[in-house]
This record gives structure tokens, C-alpha cells and sequence, in this order.
């Protein structure tokens, strides 16, 4: 799902906060109204879902999504894991009680295997490949888990470039470079792949071979898993339960094209039964691919018609930050904008690609249709 490399929770932060200057002419955010209730932190939870294959649920530090999905795969005397989970305080006992409920330990892992390199997907690998005494797989296009973890500082500087380039205000920008010194990767150590996951290499497992194939556009280095034999699907972040598509913004041509690309990819693959990186397995994989198709397209559509009928107001083109309410809506809390600025400017980068949509350079940019 997300990582902390990219500027989702930058948003959750900028959004609400110049939101709020925008509507009451303030420099400082104002207080809500109303509270919500703190949520409960998730618990972890293993499960066998199929003979074979059993479901780690392990919690996330995240609002909106409180855990994150791996799967252990029976293979040979031990398991294959595909993906890892975020390494926070706690982490590692959360896998283990996981394991447990499913008389599995980390010792029993031969494999670990990434979809992605993202912080719940990737953050604890280190720490499990050298416990195990196994490889890690992973797809090699990871540069940009890379950065945030091994230079944070240079991380922090890019998001807020592409923020003010975005148009957000100055003064949210300076609480979240503050804020964001005091907040971990998510990734216990940065390690290589020991082999690279790209099409052409089987993971070999007791339910048969697991052929690999490149989604990238939520992440560069997105990759799903399938079993032909069993029609199975661990699908990453790629294709989830609710259609919500994210796409990691700034490390590839064209997200939004490229996760496009991707669906057509999964779709040819005819999978029964997909198994995700967050929440529940399901089954109608066709209907998530045909979902996930319309509702960016719908985003597009509403990005562009926003963007002449703001341009005719305003009488000039619209920032990045000054679509997204117009798009989403002016009451964004962090909860539902953490994902919307990456998404819009996704988006407006697809729309540029596609001569739908023209960029007009300046401190800020500006978007015409």
C-alpha cells in the first residue's frame, strides 16, 4: 500500500491544514468541531484460507488502514512468505503471534518474496532473511524504497519541492518538515534482492509454481504472483478489495498508464480467487480490474472538466492543490486526503502524457486543458 517514500502522509498533513486557511483566512489550522474516537488498534491474526495458504494479518500504524496482508505458502519443510509487513516497535512479535495461530515460526521460512518495495510489503525482509537464513526476492526497480530509507533527509526535501511546485502553502510545509524528523521508514535495513523477481522466474511452492509478472503503477517495482494450476492471485497492493487505486508518483513516466498497462496484464492471467495485500480474499477479480478501470476514468474526466470550468472562473489555469478540492470535495480530512494529492497529480501526469492535458512551468505549476 503506501510507503513512507511518497507524500500520502504529506497530504494528510498539507490538505486539512491550508484547507483550513483557505476557508477562514488564518495562518494556523483551526480546531475541529468534533472528535472522533481514537481507533483500536488492529491486532495481528493468522488464518489458513486454502489447504496450504494461510493469511498474516499484521498491523499498521496508518488510519484508514490498520493492517496489511502476508502470505505463508506451504513449500517443501517450511513456507514460502510473500511480503513481510512494516517493521515499527512491536512488529516482528506481531508476524510471530501470526505464525503462531497457524503453527508456523520465522525459522520455517525458505523464501521471503516481495510484491513490492514498499514499507508494509518490504519493511521487515532484513530482518526475517537473516533470522531464517533464506533469500529475498524482489523485483529489481526499487529505487524508490531506497531513497527515503537510506537518505530521509533528501526524501523530505523532494516531497516538499513537489508540494510547493503543487501549490500547497508555505506554512503547512514547515510543520510537516518538522514533524516528519521524528518519524522511522518503516524498513528495518535496506537489502538487495539475492534474485531478481521479473517474468520468466517460478516460485516454486507445495501448491505448484507461482509465475511472476510485472504490475507496476502503484509501485515500479509491483509484481504479482499467479498459479495457473489453482487460478490464485496474490496480487500486492495491485488489485485490493476496495477499489481505491494509489499510485506512487514521481519515480516512473506514467503511473496511471503504466497501472492501466497493468490491469490488462491480470486480466489475461483469468484468475478464481485473488489473494491481497490488505483486507480479505475475493473472488469476482474480473469485476475489481473492470472497477478499478472506470474509476480512473471517471477521475480523469472529473479532472479535466474541472480544470476548464476553474480556469474560466479564476481566469487563469489551476494548481494541483486548487483542483483537488474541486475534485474531492472542500471538507478533506487526513484521513481521505493522505491519498488524493499523489492521485490528482498522477492523474494530471497521465492527462499530459495522453495531450489531454498541458503543464504550465512556474513556482507553482499550473494545469491547462
Amino acid at each position: 500500500m503506501a510507503t513512507l517514500p511518497k507524500i500520502r502522509s504529506l497530504v494528510s498533513l498539507l490538505v486539512a491544514e491550508a484547507s483550513d486557511q483557505r476557508s477562514t483566512g488564518q495562518t494556523q489550522a483551526q480546531p475541529r468541531s468534533t472528535k472522533k474516537p481514537e481507533r483500536k488498534p488492529a491486532h495481528p491474526r493468522g488464518e489458513r484460507v486454502l489447504p496450504g495458504v494461510f493469511r498474516l494479518r499484521l498491523p499498521l500504524p496508518w488510519p484508514g488502514v490498520p493492517h496489511c496482508n502476508a502470505w505463508a505458502v506451504a513449500a517443501g519443510d517450511g513456507v514460502v512468505l510473500f511480503d513481510t509487513g512494516m517493521h515499527q516497535p512491536g512488529s516482528l512479535a506481531n508476524l510471530e503471534r501470526a505464525m503462531q495461530m497457524c503453527s508456523l515460526a520465522i525459522e520455517d521460512v525458505r523464501l521471503v518474496v516481495c510484491t513490492h518495495a514498499h514499507s508494509d510489503h518490504y519493511g521487515q525482509a532484513a530482518t526475517i532473511v537473516e533470522r531464517a537464513g533464506c533469500e529475498l526476492w524482489m523485483h529489481p526497480n526499487h529505487a524508490h524504497m531506497k531513497l527515503w530509507a537510506e537518505d530521509p533527509d533528501a526524501a523530505i526535501e523532494r516531497r516538499l519541492e513537489v508540494a510547493r511546485q503543487s501549490g500547497v502553502p508555505e506554512e503547512p510545509l514547515r510543520r510537516y518538515a518538522a514533524e516528519r524528523g521524528t518519524r522511522e521508514s518503516g524498513i528495518a535495513a535496506v537489502i538487495e534482492p539475492d534474485r531478481e523477481l521479473v517474468p520468466g522466474v517460478v516460485v516454486e511452492t507445495d501448491l505448484g509454481p507461482w509465475t511472476v509478472h510485472e504490475t507496476p503503477g502503484h509501485a515500479p517495482s509491483h509484481v504479482c504472483l499467479f498459479q495457473p494450476e489453482r487460478r490464485l492471485l496474490i496480487s500486492g497492493d495491485h488489485l485490493l478489495g476496495r477499489v481505491f487505486p494509489f499510485f506512487d508518483f514521481g519515480y516512473s513516466p506514467d503511473p496511471v498508464g503504466e497501472f492501466l498497462s497493468s490491469l490488462d496484464v491480470v486480466e489475461g492471467l483469468n484468475a478464481r480467487l485473488c489473494l491481497a495485500g490488505h483486507g480479505r480474499t475475493f473472488t469476482d477479480v474480473e469485476a475489481h480490474i473492470e472497477g478499478n478501470r472506470e474509476l480512473v476514468a471517471e477521475h480523469l474526466s472529473k479532472i479535466l472538466a474541472v480544470m476548464r470550468e476553474g480556469e474560466a472562473e479564476a481566469g487563469e489555469p489551476l494548481t494541483a492543490f486548487e483542483i483537488l478540492p474541486r475534485v474531492y470535495g472542500p471538507h478533506l480530512t487526513p484521513m481521505t486526503a493522505q491519498w488524493l494529492l499523489t492521485e490528482t497529480l498522477a492523474m494530471l501526469r497521465h492527462l499530459e502524457v495522453t495531450a489531454s492535458a498541458r503543464r504550465i512551468p512556474g513556482e507553482p505549476e499550473r494545469w491547462t486543458a
